[in-house]
């Protein structure tokens, strides 16, 4: 991990932060234009296709059999059922609360208002085969069914025909039948475009690789999408008081996701700086995916020392990390300061972890610095709100003559047209 002690060489860092968002070659870009052309003009054929190329699996139909789900999920260990029930109850407990309302008001005249609706039909991608994520299902299936979507098709790559029996089991919780087993760029351009087996999607959430993510960005405005993930990064604000083990714990929870990850601690204690670097080491050497972990914090492992806790924050806001960390004496007192962060985790066990799989708060969350305009994934994403307009002839009198102006000024003469011919009426 990188030493950092001056703006200098923390603008030479963010730098690298930067370039380290989601980014591909042209080949790969040609290559998602390929399949999500060909997927979008022949439909489930070009599916199976590409299937068998990168999957290395020839599938009949696209859909996975209701009794293919029951059986993989009756092979999962009792433990881990009560666990996802755990985290399914604490997901939509949480995002039952993010539920909004129609509303309008009157002032006799007029009556103007907002009508909320959930999306009819949403796509989820999830990835699996070995490297495979139940929690993945409930994140992005909880908030959908409780904004009240009727419809939800859900897209689990089944490489090498593996499939995972604790996806399987996370889905049958969540009661969605309509799962298929394709991934990739083919499966995204299935749920965008539409094929003879899969009906068109409103909306695509989930996360995936660099043709997944590619793919979501280049059919968006077909459909919608949540966002475009990025490497996983966690970034802690630690004083004195703060325990160097939990500190080098969850920097190591980050880095171990992948070598593109990014962990940081910002701190204006020296002495707790290395002892952290002192227990990353103990730690990392007993880690299975120690390789990995240390190839993130090589590239993307940083400790930066501060003068203050509030210089600490100008540094987290410019960053605006996916997870924030705060490990300090009164960690509440620091909410005023932060402005960009997906999820807050306030103290020394509100472990990143928590917040992953059991919390609540939903753990798809904006990366790369994004946390300055997107939220992290909720109910709300799976809403469309239309405006309420109704005057009587009192109300357009009123507003009759400043619309006809406006709509003058401006050269529309039909607009102008359509609210002088109510004047004239009789």
């Amino acid at each position: 991990m990188r030493q950092i002690s001056s703006d200098f060489e923390f603008n030479e860092f963010y730098k690298v932060l930067s370039r380290r968002a989601v980014g591909y070659t042209p080949d790969v870009l040609e290559s998602v234009k390929d399949i999500l052309q060909a997927v979008g003009s022949v439909g489930d054929e070009a599916v199976k296709t590409y299937t068998h190329r990168f999957d290395c699996i020839d599938i009949d139909s696209l859909k996975i059999p209701q009794h293919t789900i029951d059986d993989y999920a009756q092979r999962v260990e009792e433990s881990v059922i009560e666990a996802l029930n755990t985290s399914h109850q604490r997901i939509k407990d949480y995002h039952q609360r993010q539920l909004e309302t129609s509303w309008s008001f009157t002032d006799g005249q007029t009556v103007l208002g907002q009508i909320l609706r959930p999306l009819q039909r949403v796509g989820v991608y999830v990835p699996g085969g070995k490297a495979a994520y139940p929690s993945t299902v409930l994140m992005n299936v909880v908030p959908a069914q409780v904004a009240g979507v009727k419809e939800i098709a859900l897209c689990v790559p089944t490489p090498s025909g593996e499939i995972n029996p604790y996806v399987m089991a996370a889905i049958k919780l969540t009661d969605v039948t309509e799962v298929y087993s394709i991934g990739g760029a083919q499966a995204i351009a299935a749920m965008a475009f539409g094929t003879q087996s899969i009906k068109k999607v409103d909306k695509i959430v989930g996360p995936g690789n660099i043709y997944v993510a590619l793919a979501k960005k280049l059919v968006f405005g077909t459909v919608d999408i949540d966002m475009i993930a990025g490497p996983s990064e966690i970034l802690i604000v630690a004083d004195q008081s703060a325990n160097p083990v939990f500190v080098a714990a969850d920097l190591l929870s980050q880095a171990e996701h992948d070598e593109m990850a990014s962990s940081v601690l910002i701190t204006a204690s020296k002495e707790l700086a290395q002892e952290v670097l002192n227990e990353v080491e103990i730690q990392l050497n007993s880690l299975v995916r120690k390789e990995i972990a240390r190839a993130s914090l090589a590239n993307f492992g940083a400790i930066i020392i501060v003068d203050s806790v509030e210089r600490a924050f100008d540094y987290v806001n410019k960053i605006a990390p996916e997870h924030l960390e705060v490990m300090t004496e009164a960690p509440e007192k620091t909410l005023p300061l932060i402005q960009n962060a997906g999820a807050i985790f306030l103290g020394q066990w509100s472990a990143e972890a928590l917040g992953d799989y059991t919390a609540g708060p939903n753990h798809t969350l904006p990366t790369g610095g994004t946390a300055r305009f997107f939220s992290p994934l909720g109910v709300y994403d799976f809403i469309k709100r239309s405006s309420l307009i109704n005057f009587n002839k009192e109300g357009f009198d009123k507003l009759s003559s400043a619309t006809e102006t406006l709509a003058q000024i401006e050269g529309l003469q039909a607009h102008a047209n359509s609210v002088r011919v109510r004047k004239e009426k009789p």
